[in-house]
């Protein structure tokens, strides 16, 4: 984001949204309305809701940037307004537009806020007056449940569908994890998406089911690898969640204690390799350590599976005296190396001296590589 493209007073305000919103908002694009197309006053903002994004364009105006900013909406929500005109002599409610302070730069985040939450509202109306039988009763049995956000796709292109986004878990994923520097609240959803129909039967297909996690835990859990449950004939969601839950419940804390079993084997590589250059704290999926055979001497980067130790770490040679040609420059390094001895039933002790037993020949091969690759170079 170009600052000096951009009026002060807009850039405070967009820059403190991006900064301070709980929601991973993403400006998508950026372009100029004034008569000077240097100044950037329009952009389509991003905005998470319901596991995907509704796009809205804020459209400042630079050459009166006091002004508060118009808001579009997408084309589908044409019957979205927020904020309804009230008739003459009514008392307007406040609101973020109405309350309108362009030196303060949380103005922009609480407006987008309030409108999502407006929308979240708008939303839920237009499910809950779908004529769908089945999608009343599953909107009933689970209504008590906090943060369930929904969203009624339709269009002359595609078929009526209701999206649920269900959180899961109730555990503060950010503080079990250990000296973690996850900006956003982690989070787990349950994906749910129903066809509308017109009646209800029992013995009604299952709907679209799909596991959704914040991008950043899956440095910890695989959402990927897991296995739903079955959603057994004549379910609903609230019998299915329960289950879905201590399931996923129990391998979350099966992933946080594996942190600990990846801590001591990096720890036990430092017997036979020397402390590590670099190592992952937190997660430890990481770690690099200089070693040395005669005079040649490279880097050897270890890096863990999630599933570790049932799965073995992956290596990585990287010479610190061989480089490519320019332009670039680089480093030498071999290939991902995992054809070495390994069982997940070794102590780390005999992992970490397997590991460097097949290294000590290993680097003989990867030194003469390099060498081979200087010759091609010349």
């Amino acid at each position: 984001m170009a600052v000096d493209s951009m009026p002060p007073i807009i850039y405070a305000q967009l820059n403190y949204l991006l900064t301070h919103s709980p929601h991973s908002i993403k400006v998508e694009q950026m372009w100029s309305g004034s008569k000077n197309p240097g100044f950037l006053d329009r952009f389509t903002l991003a905005i998470p809701f319901c596991l995907d994004y509704i796009k809205w364009d804020v459209i400042y105006n630079a050459q009166f940037p006091l002004l508060a900013p118009d808001i579009i909406f997408g084309p589908e929500d044409e019957s979205f307004r927020p904020y309804h005109a009230g008739g003459e002599g009514d008392l307007k409610p406040k609101n973020s537009l109405s309350d309108w302070n362009c030196k303060d730069p949380t103005k922009l985040l609480s407006l987008i806020h309030e409108l999502r939450n407006l929308y979240m509202a708008y939303q839920k109306k237009r499910v809950g007056n779908v004529d769908d039988e089945r999608l009343k009763f599953e909107i009933n049995t689970i209504y008590s449940q906090e943060g369930i956000e929904m969203y009624m796709s339709s269009g002359f292109d595609k078929p009526e569908e209701v999206k649920f986004a269900v959180p899961l878990l109730e555990m503060d994923l950010n503080k079990m994890v250990s000296g973690s520097t996850w900006r956003h609240q982690q989070k787990i959803y349950l994906q749910v998406i129903y066809p509308v129909g017109r009646k209800y039967s029992a013995m009604t297909s299952a709907p679209r089911l799909k596991l959704v996690s914040t991008p950043e835990l899956k440095t910890l859990f695989s959402i990927d690898d897991f296995r739903l449950p079955p959603w057994l004939e004549g379910m609903c969601m609230a019998e299915y969640l329960p289950n879905l839950e201590e399931i996923l419940q129990s391998q979350i804390r099966d992933a946080i204690s594996s942190i600990e079993v990846r801590r001591k084997f990096i720890t036990a590589l430092a017997i036979p390799f020397g402390r590590p250059l670099e190592a992952d704290p937190v997660f430890c999926r990481k770690a690099t350590f200089l070693a040395c055979s005669g005079v040649f001497t490279f880097l050897v980067h270890f890096s863990l599976p999630l599933q570790f130790p049932r799965q073995q770490p992956a290596l990585i040679l990287q010479s610190s005296q061989h480089f490519h040609s320019p332009p670039g420059n680089e480093p030498i390094k071999s290939a991902i190396l995992q054809d070495y001895p390994w069982s997940p039933r070794w102590d780390v002790a005999e992992m970490t001296e397997r590991i460097f037993e097949y290294l000590m020949e290993e680097c003989l091969n990867f030194k003469k590589y390099c060498n081979e690759v200087l010759l091609q170079q010349r």
